[in-house]
C-alpha cells in the first residue's frame, strides 16, 4: 500500500480508536456528545459479548483512520447486512486514497459475509463526503430519515 496499513482492531487499540472517535467528533462539532471512554469501546469490541468490529489504519506508526461497524438485517431482502457507523481519516491523511481503501475493506468483509448491502449515514452538511460517497457508486437515499431514541425518551419508551 501507498505508507499505511489497514487491520482488525486488536486488544490494545481501544485508546487510539478513541481519540480517532473523539477527532470525528470535533470534525462533526458535535463533541459534546461523545459521553463514552476508550474502556466501554474495548469491552464492545473484544468482551465476551462484542457488538462492533473496526478496522485501523495505521501511517508512520500512528493511527490515521477507522471504520466502526456492525451487522444488521434487511426484512424485505432477508438478508444480513453491515451497517458502517462511522468512517474518519485524520485531515492530514485525506486524499491518499485511504477512505477509499477502508471503505472498500468494510465491502469486502460485507461480501465475504454473504451481506445484500453495505449502509451508513451521513451529515447533510458534508457536502465533501456526499461527493466522495457517491464517486464511489453509493447512493444517497432523499427518501429516508434516521430517528433516535435515547436518554429520557428511550427510558419512557421502554416504560
Amino acid at each position: 500500500m501507498h505508507g499505511y496499513a489497514i487491520r482488525p482492531a486488536r486488544p490494545g487499540d481501544e485508546h487510539a480508536l478513541f481519540g480517532l472517535i473523539q477527532a470525528l467528533a470535533e470534525y462533526e462539532k458535535l463533541s459534546q456528545l461523545v459521553t463514552g471512554s476508550a474502556e466501554k469501546l474495548a469491552r464492545d469490541l473484544f468482551g465476551a459479548q462484542a457488538t462492533v468490529e473496526a478496522l485501523l489504519v495505521e501511517a508512520q506508526g500512528r493511527a490515521v483512520a477507522f471504520a466502526l461497524f456492525f451487522g444488521n438485517y434487511s426484512t424485505f431482502l432477508t438478508q444480513p447486512g453491515l451497517y458502517l457507523e462511522d468512517i474518519f481519516v485524520l485531515s492530514e491523511y485525506r486524499r491518499q486514497g485511504i477512505g477509499r481503501a477502508l471503505l472498500g475493506r468494510v465491502a469486502k468483509i460485507a461480501k465475504d459475509r454473504g451481506c445484500a448491502r453495505l449502509e451508513w449515514s451521513v451529515l447533510d452538511w458534508n457536502s465533501n463526503a456526499i461527493g466522495f460517497y457517491r464517486s464511489l457508486g453509493a447512493n444517497v437515499l432523499p427518501d429516508w430519515r434516521l430517528c433516535r431514541v435515547n436518554g429520557a425518551g428511550l427510558e419512557a419508551l421502554a416504560r
